[in-house]
């Protein structure tokens, strides 16, 4: 990458595909990390030209995106919990949070989250998710669809890190899989909520409330 006159070598912390995330000598933007391997991170890109979507690269500014919005109550649809618990197990699987209110230990004061961060471009204003096929993602939301049979609060909140986004769908045509565990989650009382990234030089913040089409 190339930073004013010289050329920097930037981890790209983001394990799937980054289909529409990236466009060939696009504008980025990275992050001095002192003491890591290569100094950098690379934290978004610009695709579309000048003054086209900026898309969130590091996958992990989801969860604490969310992190923090939990604890400051930040969340409309997830307030008013006593404790906030992360990776938590349950199943085969670890789940992001779980929150608990008074003494927690009965499923109905208990609420589990997973968190999905989706960049992938949709198309006509939808961001979809995922941007490849993943097998972890649906038994997800296969153990979100056992705690609600089980009496717990369960949702899945999509962390949508692509500006100009309207909703947010399941990418079926990249894993049909998913899409279909998903509608069976949903219909099994799973609840789906989207929130958009809100992007600037100062950091990231949550933003506005976007809804899922599935």
């Amino acid at each position: 990458m190339r930073l004013g006159k010289d050329t920097v070598v930037a981890h790209c912390p983001n394990p799937g595909s980054m289909r529409t995330c990236a466009d060939e000598g696009g504008r980025v933007w990275v992050q001095r990390r002192p003491g890591t391997k290569l100094g950098w991170s690379w934290e978004l890109a610009e695709v579309g030209g000048r003054g086209g979507a900026l898309v969130g690269v590091n996958t992990a500014r989801g969860n604490q995106l969310v992190a923090a919005a939990l604890a400051a109550d930040a969340i409309a649809e997830l307030t008013g919990h006593d404790t906030i618990e992360r990776e938590v197990a349950t199943g085969a699987s670890r789940l992001d949070f779980r929150l608990g209110r008074g003494a927690g230990r009965r499923n109905r004061d208990r609420t589990w989250v997973e968190v999905k961060t989706a960049t992938m471009d949709g198309g006509d204003g939808a961001v979809a998710f995922p941007d490849a096929v993943t097998t972890r993602g649906a038994r997800h939301l296969d153990e979100l669809r056992a705690l609600r049979r089980r009496g717990c609060r369960a949702v899945l909140l999509f962390v949508v890190n692509r500006s100009g986004a309207a909703r947010v769908r399941p990418a079926d045509e990249i894993d049909p899989a998913y899409g279909q565990a998903l509608r069976r989650a949903t219909a099994a009382g799973v609840e789906v909520l989207a929130y958009a990234v809100e992007h600037s030089l100062a950091g990231l913040a949550l933003g506005r409330r976007l809804p899922v089409v599935t």
